[in-house]
């Protein structure tokens, strides 16, 4: 999710200015690689609590039709995206490669080669809050 400004809250799902979460349709990728989408939706309760609440991230599970080579490249899997003036950080995302029905974390920024059957979960962070909640 992007963070939230002085003004508005953080938007959800979107592409989030120069990173590697490009918001290409379902249809558009299954086309084009042999892996089919099973789940894509928002992470709810993912952004910073704040005057202005941090954009939600969103949960992308691919499952691999062959074998293929991965890479990885994402941030804020370690740390949270900060918030500004008071604001909450979001929470931070998680890449999960799950074989066999056994999940393993996998870092931030990796490569590796997933066999047909394998699914990777991308969850990508929420967005950091603006300003002091009034609780």
């Amino acid at each position: 999710g992007m963070g939230a400004g002085s003004a508005c809250p953080g938007a959800s799902g979107i592409h989030s200015h120069m990173t590697n979460t490009m918001n290409t349709p379902v249809e558009a990728l299954e086309y084009a690689y042999p892996f089919r989408i099973s789940r894509y939706v928002l992470r709810d309760k993912t952004g910073g609590a704040g005057v202005y609440t941090g954009g939600n991230g969103v949960t992308r599970e691919i499952e691999f039709l062959q074998d293929a080579h991965v890479t990885i490249v994402s941030d804020r899997r370690e740390s949270q995206p900060f918030g500004l003036a008071g604001g909450e950080a979001g929470q931070s995302g998680r890449n999960v490669l799950i074989r066999k029905g056994k999940e393993n974390k996998l870092p931030g920024k990796t490569e590796l080669v997933v066999k047909k059957g394998d699914r990777l979960r991308i969850e990508t962070p929420g967005g950091g809050g603006y300003g002091k909640s009034r609780k």
